[in-house]
């Protein structure tokens, strides 16, 4: 006798489970303007610009730099919320700005938004 998980409906349980779980939050729509609204009013895009850099990177290349790391939301979680010191486009260094919210959804939301650029 075959052991049940060998029927073909189980093993594409089994995977679709398996990719709800490696997916994370990437199965989520983002919010566009949300997410265009809290970096406003936060003067995120007093440094920052969508396709150029300013006096830090750009959007675009944030998203370059993180495409395919596993860590990428974890690690720009931290750079939102806490005040790490950065490297600036001249080569200075400054404390960057945390956000002005505590919504882990608005967060994770900018977030999403910054990396799908």
């Amino acid at each position: 006798m075959k052991p049940s998980h060998s029927h073909p409906l189980t093993a594409i349980a089994i995977l679709g489970g398996a990719l709800l779980v490696y997916s994370g939050t990437t199965w989520s729509a983002v919010n566009e303007d949300s997410a265009k609204s809290l970096a406003k009013k936060n003067d995120c895009m007093k440094c920052h610009a969508i396709d150029k850099d300013k006096k830090a990177s750009s959007y675009k290349s944030i998203a370059a730099k993180w495409k395919g790391k596993a860590d990428a939301e974890a690690k720009l979680i931290d750079s939102l919320t806490k005040t790490p010191r950065v490297k600036l486009k001249d080569g200075t260094e400054e404390d960057h700005k945390a956000i002005g919210t505590k919504d882990m959804a608005e967060i994770k939301n900018l977030i999403a938004w910054i990396l799908s650029q």
